[in-house]
């Protein structure tokens, strides 16, 4: 199944690439969380690659009530994390509410960069006009 980073890392996450490896180790001790994905096996993915801590929005498939949109805007506001890594390798966390809630709110207000197959945004620069 094809993860945020390319086809089938550990359990169908994302494969953590030298370029995202590098983009998530810069500052990362700046923020609490490294990065934020929706599911599990994504993040668990970019954590293992970097030892930095990775946020799982939405649980194990995206599909969780956690974080709420409203509480993951106050993370981002509190500067806690980093990057927020666009998709998803469970297909169901990014039509399901609250996942597709906070991903619509990144990419509206947060530029992109794509480091391997995967869309990086910076939650610490806001996109001007937003």
């Amino acid at each position: 199944m094809p993860g945020a980073g390319g086809m089938g890392g550990l359990l169908g996450g994302a494969n953590v690439g030298a370029e995202a490896r590098e983009l998530l180790e810069t500052d990362a001790g700046d923020c609490t969380r490294a990065a934020a994905t929706v599911g599990a096996q994504d993040a668990v993915s970019y954590q293992l690659a970097t030892s930095a801590p990775v946020m799982a929005i939405g649980g194990f498939d995206g599909n969780a009530l956690f974080p709420t949109a409203a509480q993951f805007k106050e993370y981002v506001a509190d500067g806690r994390i980093h990057y927020f890594v666009a998709g998803g390798a469970m297909g169901g966390g990014r039509d399901a509410g609250t996942s597709a809630q906070i991903t619509s709110w990144v990419e509206e207000n947060f530029e992109g960069v794509t480091a391997g197959t995967a869309t990086f945004h910076d939650l610490t620069r806001k996109r001007t006009g937003s």
